[in-house]
């Protein structure tokens, strides 16, 4: 399976939210979806990379049509404010883009005492889906895009230590974040499917990308290591977006379907099926993350 991007009609009249769109994999989806006619709204938490970001786009692409809006999703009041904002401004959205995230493990904490990574990675977009599903059409080109990460398959779940204080390994923190975000999309997808509505969840990784990569990383010997092998090992971020946008513009997908690059070790190639742990195909533990999570944003879902 590859996705050819000069396949997808017009867009034109749709609209979609992209999180965390003013860098990286986020900014390419951006243009990506601008491309095709998309109103893109770049839901980002700081507002003056927003615009630059904006204008960077506007000047690749001058008839692209965006909007930028504050979010913060560490922050549930932020994504309660959010998901207002955009409603008082449009009625409806078609895709939603679940980008955003937190990468480096620092061990701080957001203002409800929750890890950074869980709280960004995860539970602002479980909030903000939440938020916006009422006013997403119920058709199958109606998309949420979850990005997982190829780090899900080393972790697991830590019901009894989320903010990873007693785990000796801080890379497991950010690969339980992005585990949660494959299984949120797969339980979303069978409660989707179990209400009778045909809009779809899925989920992407982008394989090995810069993204964030070295902006994050100290600089010592896994810096420059990571610098200099990168080109040959690393997706552009230009690739890195195409699995997120073949799941959120192919009339292929089916819902609960996980993508990613095809080439060695799924570091980067054509976008086709990725493989997935046994772990995160665990019904019982997604089901026992969905009730954690409408517990930690104080909000039923579905």
């Amino acid at each position: 399976m590859d996705f050819k991007l000069k396949n997808v009609p017009s867009q034109k009249g749709r609209i979609a939210i992209v999180t965390g769109a003013n860098n990286g994999i986020g900014f390419e989806t951006t243009l990506g979806m601008a491309q095709y006619g998309f109103k893109v709204v770049m839901a980002c938490r700081n507002m003056a990379k927003a615009e630059k970001a904006k204008a960077d786009i506007l000047q690749k692409l001058p008839n692209a049509d965006l909007d930028t809006l504050q979010l913060d999703l560490s922050d549930l009041d932020s994504v309660r404010a959010f998901a207002k904002n955009f409603k008082d401004h449009y009625s409806q959205l078609d895709v939603l883009i679940n980008n955003a995230g937190v990468l480096i493990y620092s061990g701080k904490k957001n203002a409800a005492g929750i890890e950074l990574q869980f709280a960004t990675n995860h539970l602002g977009h479980f909030l903000l889906t939440n938020l916006l599903l009422d006013v997403m059409p119920d058709y199958s080109a109606s998309r949420i895009v979850a990005l997982s990460s190829l780090a899900h398959k080393t972790a697991k779940i830590h019901f009894d230590d989320l903010n990873g204080e007693h785990i000796d390994d801080a890379e497991a923190v950010y690969g339980q974040s992005k585990l949660a975000n494959l299984m949120f999309a797969d339980e979303l997808n069978r409660r989707l499917k179990k209400s009778g509505k045909n809009l779809i969840a899925s989920a992407v990784h982008p394989g090995g990308s810069f993204s964030g990569l070295f902006t994050e990383m100290s600089k010592g010997f896994r810096y420059y290591m990571f610098k200099t092998l990168s080109p040959l090992l690393l997706n552009s971020n230009t690739a890195a977006a195409k699995p997120a946008l073949f799941a959120a513009l192919s009339p292929d997908v089916k819902g609960g379907e996980y993508f990613g690059p095809q080439g060695f070790k799924e570091f980067k190639g054509k976008v086709g099926f990725a493989r997935r742990s046994d772990y995160s195909k665990r019904k019982d533990v997604a089901e026992r993350l969905w009730q954690l999570s409408e517990e930690m944003t104080g909000q039923s879902f579905l």
